[in-house]
């Protein structure tokens, strides 16, 4: 049941927390529900969950009629954003969490806040770090961060918080932290607070390296039918 492994997750967090000297309050469970149906979302909704992850616009586009009961909900963006998509992004989402170019940055600036899903109030963003030489992987390199850093804080109606990264897949978690441990290195050198990494294999490591907000969809909802 859902219920249970909500609960199971919870727990991973509260222990990785522990053991890390940090309070699992100041860790946010983003349920990654990218190919699953705007019922799903509102199950997990009823059940305690607030923050969901996708990573398709025009999938999105099609579940969010659905949810609009949902109060207090918030949708984040985890796949690549396209500038052609970049609208509608800022439209049905409150957190874009995959910026990675100051042409991005301008095309979400350039929305107008009454079409934006957050209004008036600026629209978070983080910026994805390509820390893997996988050519799959998307995001900023590190050596772009700097000139990025500073187009994006240039922009009035964005809201720089944070950075996320995905590392190469490997079944074992340890693999991992070399990655999540640079990205809070980088973090930390441009004064921003929020880490989006780790997922339901790695995530107890992607905690004791900083994380703030891990992205977890298999361990809840079990697996997807991937596009």
């Amino acid at each position: 049941m859902l219920r249970d492994r909500i609960e199971q997750l919870e727990a991973r967090v509260r222990r990785a927390a522990a053991r890390s000297g940090r309070r699992a309050e100041g860790i946010t469970l983003l349920a990654v529900t990218k190919l699953f149906p705007a019922a799903v979302i509102r199950q997990a909704y009823e059940l305690g969950l607030r923050r969901f992850g996708e990573s398709y616009v025009q999938e999105f586009e099609t579940k969010a009629a659905g949810l609009g009961e949902l109060a207090e909900a918030r949708f984040h963006l985890i796949g690549h954003l396209q500038s052609n998509k970049s609208r509608r992004a800022a439209q049905r989402f409150d957190v874009i969490e995959t910026l990675d170019s100051a042409r991005l940055a301008r095309r979400l600036e350039e929305v107008p806040a009454a079409l934006r899903r957050s209004g008036p109030a600026r629209l978070e963003v983080m910026l994805e770090v390509k820390l893997s030489p996988e050519e799959a992987k998307s995001g900023a390199g590190v050596e772009d961060l700097p000139a990025l850093v500073e187009a994006v804080r240039a922009c009035p109606s964005l809201e720089l918080t944070g950075l996320m990264t995905m590392p190469p897949w490997s079944e074992d978690p340890e693999e991992s932290r070399p990655y999540f441990r640079r990205l809070r290195e980088l973090a930390g050198r441009f004064g921003l607070t929020k880490l989006s990494m780790g997922m339901s294999h790695d995530l107890e490591v992607a905690i004791e390296e900083g994380a703030t907000e891990v992205r977890v969809g298999t361990a809840l909802f079990g697996p997807r039918a991937e596009r």
